[in-house]
């Protein structure tokens, strides 16, 4: 019975590292916020660049499969090249490392658990704070007291179970393996994390263990395992593009290239790179006598060695992926959503920017849609006015699915840790896309109007009327044209109504002029009372969409107030 409960203990101890790791990544993730997604947007102009961005994230949420999937997000979004991903790629995971330097600094050496309930009194009034910043930062504290205090459990619970003489038992028959026994402890480090999801979590067993000092379980069977933690990790990413587009798939795949071939190259010259870290770290560093360093200075060699090895050919590596992964062909584009997809959600926070990009596209499938119904009214045939009609249908359905998958997504969003700011963000977001749909909506009964004036078939617009329908097209394209301006505006640019009011004053004075002139029309007998209901028809429904555009505008302002 003791045996079962130090075994969930020690599974619980896991359960508390990870969760805390969590909690950190995300109060981070939160705090930063807008910060963040302002730093890997810029900061990727070049490679090198990117290198650097994806260090100083990966250090910042201490955890680089988090840093990955927001690439393969920010790819699948269109905010990122596939050049631009690969950069910050290797360069997340060198940032990982800075985990195993905190837990060899003060996790096994200093009592760090003894400080953590200290650390949650600190933490406590900022969690209850009413400021967004301050309750972060909360979060950030507790997930740092979470982990540290996970990790003094697990090593309790490791103690207990005597988990020294098992690994020793275990690898006793693998003594006199060689550098089979490498291999073998590089695959078991992959499966490990692939399992447990987090690298960190596995470089933190494998410096626990390391510091028992089991027999068989030296430095470079330590090593080994570090190394197949960076294959195993590249699994999150990569499960993370199963739903995403070709680029977002290729993003993944660099992913794993750039660690399968590093391990496959340090592999070939394992020993001397063994024998080159220990030197630094007695040598250069000072610190021979601390075993952990050594560990943590052998994963962070490794990276910033294959970093360097292969920063000089992204451009080849994007080639390789590009073949492996071509772009499928004949692709409806229009039938479905291009940046977002419901399995990735990267950050909360970040996941805003590829809602954002999807939304444009929606503005442009509006005006898109909007273009048939003039080629509606130019129709002869009835065939061909079949197919524009057809075509206008078929646009409906598309605003309405795009409302409601983006409608969902944001609702997904939503759950996680968001800024007071991402809040607002996500409440216009829901707005714009609920004009939007309307405005689909409108465009349609655009076309139902030319529908039911080719039934009743005894009339059809005379060339005056024809003349303001085009006019009050072309306005409502302007406004359109307007909107997608002001939806494509990078996040830091206030909006400028003037030119959107400007439009929507012309529609108004156009529709009031139609209108005056259609019962001036009527009374004189110019056309019947029937066509004129159809042309004023017409008519309202293009001013109400103008209105729905505007609507959509100021959601846009309130959001960038």
């Amino acid at each position: 019975m003791d045996t079962v409960l130090n075994l969930l203990s020690l599974f619980g101890s896991l359960a508390l590292f990870l969760f805390g790791m969590k909690t950190m990544s995300e109060g981070l993730e939160k705090f930063a916020g807008d910060r963040l997604r302002a730093i890997l947007a810029a900061m990727t102009k070049n490679r090198v660049m990117g290198v650097v961005t994806g260090i100083v994230i990966t250090a910042m949420i201490q955890s680089s499969s988090a840093t990955t999937v927001m690439v393969v997000s920010f790819v699948n979004a269109g905010l990122m090249s596939l050049t631009q991903a690969i950069g910050v790629i290797m360069g997340a995971n060198v940032g990982t490392t800075v985990t195993a330097w905190m837990i060899s600094a003060i996790g096994f050496k200093v009592n760090i658990a003894a400080l953590t309930l200290p650390l949650m009194c600190v933490g406590m009034p900022l969690i209850f704070s009413s400021v967004s910043k301050r309750k972060s930062i909360g979060e950030f504290i507790f997930g740092f007291a979470f982990l540290f205090m996970g990790l003094s459990y697990l090593q309790q619970s490791a103690t207990d179970l005597n988990i020294g003489s098992y690994v020793a038992n275990l690898l006793a028959g693998m003594a006199n393996g060689g550098f089979l026994t490498i291999l073998l402890f590089v695959v078991v480090g992959a499966l490990v994390t692939m399992l447990v999801q987090a690298s960190a979590a596995t470089m933190a067993i494998t410096l626990m263990l390391f510091d028992m000092h089991i027999q068989g379980f030296g430095f470079e069977q330590a090593a080994a395992l570090a190394m197949g933690q960076n294959i195993g990790t590249t699994i999150t990413a990569f499960m993370a593009s199963l739903t995403a587009n070709t680029q977002a798939k290729r993003a993944a795949l660099a992913h794993m290239f750039f660690n399968v071939f590093g391990v496959l190259v340090v592999l070939i010259m394992f020993y001397p790179f063994c024998d080159a870290v220990t030197w630094i770290v007695t040598n250069v560093l000072h610190a021979g006598d601390n075993d952990l360093f050594r560990l943590s200075a052998f994963h962070t060699a490794f990276n910033i060695f294959n970093t360097l090895l292969l920063i000089g050919f992204v451009k080849q590596i994007e080639a390789f992926v590009c073949k492996v992964l071509p772009m499928p062909e004949n692709q409806d584009a229009e039938n479905r959503l291009l940046f977002i997809s419901g399995g990735l959600l990267s950050t909360a926070e970040l996941s805003i920017l590829q809602a954002n990009k999807e939304i444009v596209v929606f503005g442009e499938r509006c005006r898109r849609m909007l273009s048939f119904v003039p080629e509606a009214l130019e129709c002869k045939k009835e065939e061909d006015f079949e197919n524009e009609y057809k075509k206008l249908v078929h646009y409906e359905q598309i605003t309405d699915n795009m409302e409601d998958e983006i409608g969902k997504y944001l609702g997904l969003v939503s759950e996680g840790r968001l800024s007071g700011e991402s809040k607002n963000a996500i409440a216009c977001m829901l707005r714009e896309i609920g004009e939007l749909e309307s405005i689909g909506d409108s465009i349609y009964h655009l076309g139902r109007t030319i529908s039911r004036l080719r039934e009743y078939g005894e009339e059809t617009f005379n060339e005056e009327q024809n003349t303001y329908i085009n006019k009050t097209l072309k306005i409502v394209d302007e406004s359109l044209v307007a909107m997608i301006n002001v939806l494509s505006l990078p996040e830091e640019k206030t909006v400028n109504l003037k030119e959107n009011i400007g439009i929507e004053d012309r529609l108004n004075e156009l529709r009031t002029r139609c209108t005056e002139r259609n019962v001036e029309a009527i009374n004189n007998k110019e056309y019947s009372y029937r066509l004129g209901t159809y042309y004023i028809d017409f008519i309202n429904e293009c001013e109400k969409t103008g209105d729905y555009v505007m609507n959509v505008v100021q959601a846009v302002a309130k959001m960038r107030e």
